[in-house]
């Protein structure tokens, strides 16, 4: 049943759509969460939500207080989505070097945006570091902290994990997803481990980031960098401290953008650029388990619209050096 309700009451119990090109090419049941569906457009709005439920709970945000957060954008949009609705002024910290697509969004919804130089997060020029000081120099207001603030992970794993398992009747056998925050791997790998120790969580991270080395060496170093925006991360947050990860591939902007523009055109979902680096994990995954049915979840955590004047133009992409090659001729 289709829920109705406000903008906060709609957010989540979103479809578990079949990749069906990926699954004929792999012989696995591949699926895609479409978290794009929610009110502000990404799998961040339900981060967005249970931290906001959360604080009101604990008395931390009230009638009148300000939002600030410090992010690569979605997040924030779902905040100021669900701050909208509720009457809440945001603060949104943010690198300059986004897609104006969020930044437009962003003003759109009323939030006031403040752009900071991308660097290192030891920087304190950093858009985490800035937002905190914003935060504790603005009387009334409430640093969402989403890297830290266990209520992200916590809303992943009542209701992403959940719905996961019951719209594959308990059949799923892999899921495989990016980190931004680790609030919806830690979720997700949480619930379904203890639905079934056997479910297999692989991480996929973009090069520039240093999760995949720390997972396989204990180290957090990286190599090269990516064009994806919000995931990717140089440091062990709160949240993905708390996930059970099995195993980790890296995938780099070739497959990714690949990806994006495969899915386009043999499925008709136009999906953003963490979502096709998710779903080409998804794709390895299935090609290493070949004609076996296995069932393999991702998470569609945006769409392309978000990113169009990036990755639908020519220029830019020629600029990246990144042109999209049939999956069968890139090399794994």
């Amino acid at each position: 049943m289709m829920k109705t309700g406000l903008v906060n009451q709609v957010v989540g119990g979103t479809p578990l759509i079949r990749i069906q090109s990926l699954s004929l090419l792999t012989g696995c049941e591949i699926y895609g969460k479409a978290e794009y569906l929610n009110p502000g457009g990404s799998v961040k709005d339900r981060a967005a939500l249970g931290i906001i439920e959360a604080a009101e709970a604990e008395g931390l945000l009230k009638p009148g207080s300000i939002i600030v957060e410090g992010t690569a954008g979605n997040t924030g949009i779902g905040l100021a989505t669900i701050a909208a609705q509720k009457g809440y002024p945001c603060i949104i910290v943010m690198p300059n070097n986004q897609s104006q697509e969020k930044y437009d969004t962003l003003r759109a919804l009323g939030a006031e945006v403040r752009t900071v130089e991308p660097c290192p997060f030891v920087n304190q020029n950093h858009f985490y570091h800035t937002a905190k000081r914003v935060s504790e120099e603005t009387p009334n207001s409430f640093w969402a902290n989403q890297f830290e603030n266990p209520a992200n992970f916590q809303m992943h794993y009542r209701t992403t994990g959940p719905e996961i398992w019951e719209q594959t009747n308990g059949r799923v056998n892999s899921f495989v997803a990016a980190v931004g925050t680790g609030g919806t791997m830690a979720g997700v790998s949480r619930f379904l481990k203890e639905k079934n120790s056997k479910v297999h969580i692989r991480l996929v991270d973009p090069f520039g980031s240093g999760l995949f080395s720390y997972l396989k060496t204990g180290k957090l170093e990286s190599t090269g960098s990516s064009i994806t925006e919000g995931i990717g991360i140089m440091r062990l947050t709160k949240n993905f401290s708390a996930a059970k990860i099995d195993d980790a591939v890296q995938v780099g902007d070739e497959g990714m953008i690949s990806m994006l523009y495969h899915l386009a055109k043999h499925d008709g979902l136009l999906v953003g650029t963490s979502a096709a680096l998710n779903l080409y994990g998804a794709y390895l995954t299935g090609l290493e388990n070949r004609g076996s049915g296995r069932v393999i979840v991702s998470v569609i955590c945006d769409s392309a619209l978000r990113y169009q004047s990036r990755v639908f133009n020519e220029d830019f992409l020629k600029s990246k050096n990144l042109l999209p090659q049939p999956l069968e001729s890139i090399s794994l």
